[in-house]
């Protein structure tokens, strides 16, 4: 009998050996592990518990009643158990055991060592007592240990595994399109950002070279990674390299991108890999070409009425002519025309920069809307005699609870509008009331918004190529005016009627 338990023995320790190349999943390792042991030590059933940072966890059991599992289980977790090392542990499950089982259950255990340090325990259960020879336990020492690297070299998996799952969670919630690259430039992985700003199925991006992939459509600002590398880049672990231009697509337009590149570098100085980091600078661009208008419309409308003002002060100073009354009184008259201009502007652009710095303050009070909408037309109505201003509101039109000053300033902007594109013809400034909200129009009888135009009209600095050309402005009425109506918590639109005059409506909530 002898020699076939040796047999059995050394057949155990294979199929432990087999356990440690093949099976990489730790619960389905241990499992196995377990059952090799309980059958390994005759035992009736058997549990293995790990080591934690927390302290002793029941990792799997085999052939334990639940009443006595779910009593143990808790029991490890106390603060005074986490601290027992292998042999108090031992010596405590054996006392539950034999006390559990009315003295018919003896244990024995086998502590999982490696690398210096205990990382668990099997602990058997059996009906008689755990007396080895010492080839026994030389044996159970060496199954011990190796079942020690099989749950060792499992939790490694299982810790790369979840690091692989979470650098795969960080690559594809990033919001710049990244490319892992490999030393020769062909795309290792691409992550889902990536995917949508350059319009093509990751798949097929990978295993193409970069050069592929990262094409200008003209010459870039700074060095493209193929010119770095020539110049001998990367010359340490952290140089970056950072280029900016137009990347064609497979589908047009091209997308303004800043592209970073950043080395990984072997343990020997070897480049192994590149990580690209592409971000679309759209937005960037948007905001310098807005600050490049403002400079240019701020500039040219300033220069304007400080051109007059200067010109007609000046005329007004010279010591070799007199000036009539009624010259005088003209030339006063631009002048405090041009100033009021000028302080509109002012106004607008300091509006328009509190609205940047975090929106618009507003006094409310009662305001009745048809009698702020009569004020306006009789204050426009002397200032052109090509049109007619006239107001039309419903009856009993409702008073609303509103910023009076700012509600006039969108009406003035829009009644200036319709002044300023329509040649001549009627302005109507009409209102009418709904169960929820009551909505104001203004309408010319003007060439109308063309439908490019649409999109754009409420937009900062925005001015249309024919605005641009006949008439003067600095694009940021009907900015403010959105800005105005939304912060009451309204909005505002357009009618798109081309060729049949502009209307453009707001709403307001009674």
């Amino acid at each position: 009998m002898l020699p076939d338990f040796r047999i059995r023995q050394r057949d155990y320790l294979l199929e432990l050996s087999r356990a440690l190349t093949q099976e990489l999943d730790l619960e389905k390792l241990l499992a196995r592990v377990l059952k090799i042991s309980i059958e390994m030590l005759a035992g009736q059933a058997g549990l293995i518990a790990l080591k934690e940072q927390d302290g002793w966890r029941v990792a799997t059991a085999h052939g334990i009643a639940p009443a006595f599992l779910s009593y143990l289980t808790p029991l490890l977790a106390e603060e005074n158990v986490r601290e027992l090392d292998v042999r108090e542990l031992n010596r405590m499950l054996k006392e539950l055991t034999y006390t559990a089982s009315m003295g018919l259950l003896n244990g024995t255990a086998l502590p999982l060592a490696t690398h210096g340090q205990v990382i668990g325990v099997i602990f058997i259960f059996r009906s008689y007592p755990d007396l080895f020879t010492q080839n026994d336990r030389l044996l159970l020492q060496s199954f011990a240990d190796q079942a020690a690297i099989a749950v060792y070299n499992a939790r490694l998996y299982g810790q790369v595994s979840y690091e692989k799952q979470r650098l795969d969670a960080l690559l594809d919630s990033a919001a710049d399109g990244i490319l892992i690259l490999n030393a020769d430039h062909t795309i290792e992985r691409s992550n889902i950002s990536f995917e949508k700003l350059f319009g093509e199925p990751r798949d097929q991006l990978v295993g193409k070279g970069h050069s592929e992939i990262i094409r200008w459509v003209r010459e870039p600002q700074g060095k493209t990674l193929e010119e770095a590398e020539a110049g001998g880049w990367p010359l340490t672990p952290n140089a970056t390299l950072y280029v900016e231009g137009d990347l064609e697509r497979p589908l047009p337009p091209s997308l303004p991108v800043g592209v970073t590149y950043a080395p990984l570098l072997s343990a020997d100085g070897k480049l192994r890999n590149i990580i690209a980091s592409v971000r679309d600078i759209t937005h960037f661009r948007t905001a310098d070409e807005i600050k490049s208008t403002f400079i240019s419309i701020v500039s040219h409308e300033l220069r304007t009425p400080v051109a007059l003002i200067k010109g007609y002060a000046s005329t007004l100073r010279r010591d070799d002519a007199k000036w009539d009354k009624a010259t005088i009184s003209d030339s006063l008259a631009v002048i405090e025309e041009e100033a009021d201009r000028l302080s509109r502007m002012i106004d607008d652009l300091l509006d328009a920069s509190r609205l940047q710095a975090g929106g618009m303050s507003l006094n409310r009070a009662d305001v009745s809307l048809e009698s702020l909408a009569h004020r306006v037309a009789e204050r426009f109505a002397s200032q052109s005699k090509k049109h007619n201003i006239i107001t039309d509101f419903s009856e009993k039109f409702p008073v609303i609870l509103a910023d009076e000053t700012r509600i006039e300033q969108v009406i003035v902007n829009l009644v200036s509008n319709a002044l300023k594109y329509a040649p001549e013809g009627e302005i109507r400034i009409s209102g009418r009331s709904r169960p929820e909200q009551v909505i104001v129009c203004v309408s010319d009888e003007g060439p109308g918004i063309e439908a490019k135009d649409l999109p754009h009209i409420f937009d900062r600095f925005y001015r249309s190529t024919k605005a641009v050309k006949n008439t003067k402005g600095a694009g940021l009425g009907l900015y403010l005016a959105r800005a105005i109506i939304e912060a009451h918590g309204g909005r505002i639109w357009a009618d798109p009627k081309p060729d049949s005059g502009a209307r453009i409506c707001f709403s307001l909530p009674r």
